[in-house]
Order: C-alpha cells, then sequence, then structure tokens
C-alpha cells in the first residue's frame, strides 16, 4: 500500500509536532512487524529498497537496530563508513553529501553532531531523511522506541512517569516530554540542580497542561510511578570530582530503592549505562532496559517502511512463520 503523502510528511525529524494518531500508527505498525525482529517471522516488503547510513557521530545501537531492522525486512544497507574515509573529509558540504546519496538509496539515516543538520538535509535530499540524532536537538526514532516499551510493558494512558538523571542535555528526555504530552502522562523530575530540566520545555509542558512534580529525592518521585527513566550523568558536567560522586550515588538505582515500588513498576534506561543502575537490579521484574533496546528494531522497521511508502501490512499475506 503506498503512501500518497509528499516526501515532507516522509520525514522523521522530530516528534514535537506529531500528533497522537500519528504515534499509535507507528506504534501498532511496528507491534505488527514485531515476529519478524524477534526472528520468529519473515517479511520482505523492502526487498529491492536500499537504505543508507551516513553516521557523523559514533553509535552502536541506532546504527545496527537500523542496520538489523532494513535487512530483516528484505532490505539493502549502503553505509558512507568514517567520516575520515569519506569525502566529507576533503571538504565537501552536508548538502551535498545528501544530494549525492540521495541518488544510491530510498531512503537516508542521518546522524550529526550538530543540532538541526537533520532538518538542513532534507531541504536538500530527494530521498525520505530519518534523524537518526542532531547533537543536543532530536532522537525522533528514540522517543518512538521508548513509546513503544511503556506500551508494551505497561500503559501510555493514565501514565506516571519518573524521569531521573541529566534533564538539562538530555535529549532523549526532551524529546520524550514532548511526545508523552499527547497522552496526557504526570511527569515526575529528578536531577542535581546543575542539571535540571530546561525552563522552556517546563513552560511548554505548562502550555500543554501537564502536570510536572519537582523531586529532590530519587525514592520519593518513584513511589508511585509506573516508568522509572534513567540517564546517564556526565563526568565532565562536573569539575569537582567529589561533587559528581556525591551526585552519581544519590541518583543511582539499586534493589533497595525498589524495595518500596510499585510491583509492576518497569526501569528504563536508553543506554549505555555507567553506574546509574546497578547490575543487581538486571534481574529484577523491573529491569526492562535491555529489552527496551531490542524495541528499537520493530519500530524501526515501522518507520523505514512508512518512509518508503508503505503504510501499513496484513500479517496474514505479509509475514510468513518460520
Amino acid at each position: 500500500m503506498l503512501n500518497s503523502a509528499d516526501l515532507s510528511d516522509r520525514n522523521i525529524i522530530s516528534t514535537r509536532s506529531f500528533s497522537r494518531e500519528r504515534i499509535d500508527k507507528i506504534l501498532s505498525f511496528a507491534e505488527k512487524l514485531e515476529p519478524v525482529a524477534r526472528k520468529e517471522a519473515r517479511c520482505d516488503i523492502l526487498d529491492g529498497k536500499v537504505m543508507a547510513l551516513l553516521f557523523f557521530e559514533p553509535s552502536t545501537r541506532t546504527k545496527m537496530s537500523f542496520e538489523t531492522a532494513m535487512i530483516r525486512l528484505g532490505g539493502k544497507v549502503i553505509n558512507m563508513g568514517s567520516v575520515e574515509a569519506s569525502s566529507v573529509a576533503k571538504g565537501e558540504t552536508l548538502a551535498d553529501t545528501v544530494r549525492v546519496i540521495s541518488g544510491y538509496a530510498d531512503a537516508i539515516v542521518l546522524r550529526h553532531p550538530r543540532e538541526g543538520a537533520a532538518l538542513m538535509a532534507s531541504e536538500f535530499a530527494s530521498v525520505p531523511i530519518i534523524n537518526a540524532g542532531d547533537g543536543a536537538g532530536h532522537h525522533p526514532t528514540q522517543t518512538l522506541l521508548d513509546l513503544y516499551t511503556i506500551r508494551r510493558e505497561s500503559h501510555l494512558d493514565d501514565l506516571t512517569i519518573t524521569l531521573a538523571g541529566d534533564l538539562k542535555y538530555g535529549r532523549t528526555v526532551h524529546s520524550l516530554c514532548y511526545a508523552l504530552s499527547n497522552y496526557g502522562a504526570r511527569i515526575n523530575l529528578v536531577s542535581p540542580p546543575e542539571l535540571r530540566m530546561p525552563e522552556r520545555i517546563l513552560e511548554e509542558m505548562d502550555r500543554r497542561r501537564i502536570e510536572i512534580n519537582i523531586f529532590d529525592s530519587l525514592e520519593a518521585a518513584v513511589k508511585d510511578s509506573d516508568i522509572l527513566y534513567m540517564t546517564r550523568i556526565q563526568r565532565e558536567r562536573f569539575p569537582d570530582p567529589a561533587e559528581f560522586s556525591k551526585v552519581s550515588k544519590e541518583m543511582r538505582v539499586t534493589k533497595k530503592l525498589l524495595e518500596n515500588v510499585r510491583p509492576d513498576l518497569k526501569v528504563m534506561h536508553p543506554l549505555p549505562r555507567v553506574d546509574e543502575i546497578l547490575p543487581e537490579v538486571d534481574s529484577t521484574p523491573h529491569a526492562c532496559y535491555f529489552r527496551q533496546a531490542f524495541y528499537g528494531v520493530p519500530v524501526r522497521m515501522a518507520v523505514l517502511s512508512m518512509a518508503m511508502g508503505i503504510d501499513d501490512i496484513d500479517p496474514e499475506t505479509c509475514i510468513r512463520r518460520i
């Protein structure tokens, strides 16, 4: 089923302006494709299609899950490789790069250190651009996989979620706030004073009539939460090593912390983690961050398919059980 929407509707630059209807459509499509991601079935709806990876920054989960998603749907992947080994090292502009790669691929997945790079690239590309992270800006497929995780592991409606850690620089929590506002979530915030949520996001949540509660203690915030979403606090944000050590210990998920939470609380993390979630938590029923990383595959399957003009499938005819 081909999408008649124009190219601008097939770009995935940011989820900030996504409607609930559009998000739900992507998540429902991802759910249909999850058996393929789990290697329980086969589907070749992207046979004959080519995805180009342009990663100007290092990546493990995002890059490999996009590759996995494309290959499991029968498509092919071309990869620019390292910046040093490309024409970028010779001074080629991003605009010229995407113009050229548009002639090779059906969609471009771009990660770039400069905020706004994906939006700019979309103005020069003749195929859809999927933003895989642009500096401190947006990472829309991470937001979508986070929403998918919450939907699969808990519930999106009537949700109470605690966002903890680096709320100032963490683009994942910024985008997640905007997306969760479509579902009327109650949002708890816990962070060191130096890393509080930016005022512009708090003001936007107020305009959208989203309940925001700010806590000093992680223990108090998670007590009645459905989801605890942890983020990594970067050592370089603290010139004083002693201050970093103090803060990191306060913002740490342990088995003891989880003794007085709801039995069905789920702990999420965009990864990589350092020591903000102790390994002892991995074996508890609360941990779902590794499943969260896996959910990136069906979500990116859906995003790639929709970018290339396939809005939906009939699982009975398009998916073959292995």
